[in-house]
């Protein structure tokens, strides 16, 4: 028996606005149905993969971090 092609990362929490993993940019159904796709299936949704991940980030707006903190404080002098 083969190994089964994955995208996963091992970085496994779903976004909730999205729905999809953060890590590997699978859907909760994709993610448990991976096993019982086929492989032209399995290469589909691979190839999906990194433009679902691109506009994911695209969408997320940092909130923090130290240009965050600086913004914060000068605002409050």
């Amino acid at each position: 028996m083969s190994d089964i092609e994955s995208p996963c990362v091992k970085i496994c929490v779903v976004d909730p606005d999205s729905g999809s993993c953060i890590g590997c940019g699978r859907t909760r159904d994709e993610i448990a149905g991976w096993i019982a796709m086929q492989p032209d299936q399995r290469r589909h949704v691979m190839m999906e993969l990194p433009d679902r991940l691109a506009n994911m980030t695209r969408r997320k707006r940092r909130k923090g971090g130290a240009t965050a903190r600086r913004a914060r404080s000068a605002s409050q002098s």
